[in-house]
């Protein structure tokens, strides 16, 4: 079974003032605010992760809460790093949620 966190479209042209934008402060107003919101998140996911691993353990299966609040983390992370990476010319949400 197949669990994909992300489908990205990659678009037919991207918009070479957004380019300039994103190289130049990029880290600025996309690296700081999802940055910091991420990293906090990724310390609840950590901790997250290591109490469904004893779930796993003891009752074979992945709690769906821990399961989709993991994957919100690893799809908002993947935005921002497809947006920074020039891939996408819209600006990353500030969720994990699926598009």
């Amino acid at each position: 079974m197949s669990y994909p966190v992300l489908t990205i479209e990659y678009p037919d042209r991207l918009s070479r003032g957004k380019v300039v934008l994103k190289v130049l402060f990029g880290w600025l107003y996309v690296g700081i605010p999802h940055g910091i919101a991420l990293w906090l998140y990724g310390i609840v996911v950590g901790i997250i992760t290591f109490i469904a691993f004893f779930a796993i353990l003891f009752t074979g299966k992945f709690p769906k809460g821990m399961f989709d609040f993991a994957v919100g983390y690893h799809r908002w992370y993947i935005n921002v790093s497809a947006y920074l990476g020039l891939l996408l010319d819209e600006y990353p949400p500030f969720s994990g949620e699926q598009k």
